[in-house]
């Protein structure tokens, strides 16, 4: 995993910056419950997302465990900023509306402790909110670029921790039913045929590290003949899944 302290002083810059924090956002508000409530970022990071979250009435606090992120995130939610740890979270149970977590998932080797975590605090009625399947957000739309790397990505794509099925499987054994979906899009995050060969040949693409190497130069070399080879395809679109429930009996039931 990277190192977020360091990652801090140009994390925003490399991941889309405020375009890409907008439309983040925009998504969560569309699934937050409305009127006064409580809101817990979790692993909010520089808190880019956080402080656009805060609303007249809404209580809204960021949670992380880097003090780099938190450093920048206290600058832009003053009072509002924890730390700690996700899987194990400095709040009583019953605590809050809702968590949002937002590209967190698909980097824990197991997300259920996080998952459990946040259940937790949750008040009954209260609603978990986070970002699944990050890593097909890149070929949500048709492209050049996903059909050359189809076959690579359908038979050597690994299990990742963020899938939706497997979250949606372990929310349905804990009574969390489906409350809402959306997506948003990751805004001048485009990927352009160059930029895709050059990230497989530094061997950053996870569904090509098992894959043979002459399947995986043979899609190299179907990149470099794309037309426009800098010219970015179209924007990763995040999902986003809102789940709900309601505590009842020591266990979660879905409402």
């Amino acid at each position: 995993m990277l190192d977020y302290d360091d990652e801090a002083r140009h994390y925003d810059a490399s991941r889309g910056g405020e375009p890409r924090a907008r439309a983040a956002a925009d998504a969560v508000e569309r699934l937050l419950p409305q009127g006064p409530r409580t809101v817990l970022d979790l692993a909010c990071g520089t808190g880019i997302v956080t402080e656009r979250l805060r609303r007249p009435g809404r209580t809204v606090v960021g949670v992380d465990r880097s003090p780099g992120m938190l450093g920048r995130a206290a600058r832009r939610v003053p009072g509002g900023i924890v730390r700690g740890d996700g899987a194990r979270l400095p709040f009583a149970s019953d605590a809050v509306d809702a968590v949002v977590i937002i590209w967190l998932l698909h980097l824990l080797p197991d997300p259920v402790p996080v998952l459990i975590e946040a259940a937790r605090v949750l008040r009954p009625g209260g609603v978990l909110i986070t970002t699944v399947d990050k890593n097909d957000a890149y070929f949500a739309e048709d492209s050049d670029i996903a059909e050359v790397t189809a076959d690579l990505r359908g038979r050597y794509a690994p299990e990742v921790p963020d899938h939706s099925a497997r979250l949606l499987r372990w929310a349905a054994e804990q009574g969390l039913g489906t409350a809402g979906r959306t997506r948003f899009p990751g805004t001048g995050q485009g990927r352009s045929p160059r930029g895709w060969r050059e990230a497989i040949e530094a061997g950053r693409i996870s569904w090509c590290t098992h894959a043979p190497r002459d399947q995986v130069a043979d899609v190299c070399r179907r990149l470099a003949a794309l037309p426009d080879q800098d010219l970015p395809r179209p924007d990763p679109l995040y999902r986003l899944i809102a789940l709900n429930a309601r505590h009842h009996g020591g266990s979660w039931e879905a409402q």
